[in-house]
């Protein structure tokens, strides 16, 4: 083993960290990408997972690692101890993510396991290596109202030194709205997926859904992964994703990724996780703004986001 592999995931990130800067996105098939995924490209495009592997789609910032939490749990029959092996960017492999090294690339740490694997992106839908889709692997895409996900991504942007400088609230709003973020289009992406739903067997999940009634959207993934577990185990799988439990999990809460990145000093990798949040940040006059431009947006198809539960 060399010594880079020896490297804890927190030290390889220090020992890049002279490295680490707000990166520049360029277009990947027109959808805006930090350069070092976009300069990887062919190898993710290329990446074949196992008929096993089970693929967790989101838009940046709309319950990602409470999905992940949530499945491994499943996968360990509720054992906590078993889901504190490693960081959850460890455990399930962010596929597209690539950074300086010695930092291992999403890609790489794929390698290292054996499937079974829990697989993460953010990529729309048309950007999914195809392999997924051939191989039948199951997809769960975890969907959260426009306006918590815009809150949510902003103060993410802040923190995250990585990814562009967010700039101000006002600006940022019509950054989302134009699609000029990481990953693209919030509109373009729960679309492509929704519409895609039933072809390609995707659960589609909705955050505000697991928000209201966590126990019953656990009955639903698990159902659909094919496991069984007991009630007693749905109900501490429950107890043990809630957001209180999860901002104190040190493999679940990023701590595992220093400030040199996530810089949590300016805003909580796990900030609230509420529905509804947006109130606080937008002006009326904003919202009128944003209402009439998502209609514009959203007007060939009717997926059923709350923006308050």
């Amino acid at each position: 083993m060399s010594e880079e592999e020896k490297l804890t995931y927190r030290e390889a990130i220090e020992k890049a960290g002279a490295s680490i800067t707000r990166f520049p996105l360029i277009p990947v098939k027109g959808i805006p990408l930090m350069n070092h995924i976009a300069n990887n490209w062919d190898s993710i495009w290329a990446f074949c997972p196992d008929p096993s592997d089970i693929l967790i789609a989101t838009y940046p910032k709309a319950g990602t690692t409470w999905t992940q939490e949530i499945i491994d749990l499943l996968h360990h029959n509720g054992d906590s101890e078993a889901c504190k092996r490693a960081p959850t960017p460890v455990r399930s492999p962010f596929l597209e993510i690539c950074s300086p090294p010695p930092v291992p690339s999403g890609l790489d740490l794929l390698k290292k396991m054996d499937p079974p694997r829990m697989i993460k992106t953010h990529l729309p839908f048309q950007l999914v290596p195809p392999g997924f889709w051939e191989n039948k692997c199951k997809t769960i895409y975890v969907a959260r109202n426009a306006k918590d996900n815009l809150v949510s991504y902003f103060y993410f942007d802040c923190m995250n030194l990585t990814q562009p400088e967010p700039g101000p609230w006002e600006g940022y709003i019509h950054k989302f709205m134009q699609g000029t973020l990481p990953w693209g289009s919030w509109y373009d992406h729960v679309k492509g997926y929704w519409m895609e739903r039933e072809k390609r067997n995707i659960l589609y999940i909705f955050y505000e859904d697991m928000k209201e009634n966590p126990r019953r959207e656990v009955e639903r993934i698990m159902r659909y992964l094919d496991l069984s577990v007991s009630d007693e185990v749905i109900n501490r799988i429950v107890e043990l994703t809630s957001f209180k439990k999860m901002k104190e999990n040190p493999m679940a809460n990023y701590s595992c990724v220093p400030p040199v990145v996530f810089d949590q000093s300016i805003s909580a990798f796990m900030r609230k996780g509420e529905v509804g949040d947006w109130t606080n940040h937008f002006t009326p006059e904003q919202s009128k703004m944003f209402d009439e431009d998502y209609e514009r947006q959203m007007k060939d198809v009717n997926i059923p986001f709350r923006t308050l539960i």
